[in-house]
């Protein structure tokens, strides 16, 4: 088995250095975001192997890309698209309101196709992640999405799927029969509470797993979360940690949880190596520059171990 196979878009992020209204700020720090390749470079660093396959366009901001996922030791396979390379922009309207508009529309990553998605890839990962982002941004993304996660399920590969709803993206009424439908083809399942609600109603543990998952996993950020595994019920609290940027910590409950499930790991583990992964995203940053290390949860600071 090859580890871990996710696909998506990755973006630029420009995120202003200081708070306050976007026309006031005078500095920027840049760097690359996106869900799939979030948790491809935190299972990564967490010593697992990794794949994302993306389309960018031919500019620098394709390049930085390409380069950085590299670097952090993801096997990228990137694919060269006319279009441009979609970006990000964050601010801090107040130090409680973190703002971010999307330039994706007919971007490079919204042109995904099947054939981008290679047969004998998927049936060699142990898992393949998708995300609900993906098939809100084009046709043919939400049919590249659909097609590898049926060619998972032949393959006996385990099918990964974070709701991750974003509602610049699509309405609730587009979103909610698509995503059901996903995550009924799933194995394992992330999702908020909101997110769980728009897909089930009630109780949403059980809700979930009423659609075929025998991993759900709710995540519900400082509180913590809840999940219910091969009929097993866990609760884990977060710990306080000061937030810095909250873009990102779900991608990298994910990539714990993954990472430790790789591992064969027991449930219980892998969801306080999810935690962990959580309260080292958010005190960083970026999308993904906080993402830990082994050596960093062996020897936590003393704020995220709190």
């Amino acid at each position: 088995m090859s580890g871990l196979l996710t696909f998506g878009e990755t973006m630029g992020v420009f995120g202003a250095d200081t708070v306050g209204p976007l026309e006031h700020a005078r500095g920027f720090h840049l760097g690359i975001g996106g869900a799939e390749s979030n948790v491809a470079v935190g299972v990564a660093r967490l010593g697992l192997p990794a794949t994302w396959i993306g389309r960018v366009g031919h500019d620098a901001t394709g390049d930085l890309i390409e380069r950085r996922l590299r670097a952090e030791g993801v096997r990228a396979v990137v694919i060269r698209d006319p279009s441009f390379t979609g970006l990000m922009v964050k601010h801090r309207r107040t130090g409680a309101l973190l703002h971010v508009d999307y330039h994706r529309a007919g971007s490079a990553g919204s042109r995904l196709t099947p054939l981008d998605i290679p047969v004998d890839a998927v049936c060699a990962a142990a898992i393949v992640h998708v995300t609900g982002i993906t098939p809100a941004l084009s046709d043919s993304a939400r049919v590249t999405v659909f097609q590898a996660v049926e060619t998972a399920r032949s393959a006996g590969v385990a099918v990964s799927v974070d709701v991750n709803y974003r509602a610049k993206l699509w309405s609730t009424y587009d979103a909610a029969p698509v995503l059901r439908d996903l995550v009924s083809r799933a194995d394992l399942v992330f999702a908020g509470p909101d997110e769980a609600a728009l897909i089930v109603d009630g109780r949403p543990l059980d809700g979930l797993a009423a659609l075929g998952p025998t991993e759900v996993i709710v995540k519900d950020g400082a509180r913590g979360c809840t999940a219910l595994i091969d009929g097993e019920r866990h609760a884990l609290p977060a710990p306080t940690v000061a937030v810095v940027d909250p873009v990102g910590a779900g991608d990298a409950f994910a990539a714990g949880y993954l990472a430790d499930r790789l591992c064969g790991a027991s449930p219980a583990t892998r969801l306080a190596t999810a935690i962990s992964a959580g309260a080292f995203a958010v005190t960083v940053p970026g999308d993904c520059e906080g993402l830990p290390t082994r050596g960093d949860l062996r020897s936590a600071s003393t704020d995220v171990a709190r």
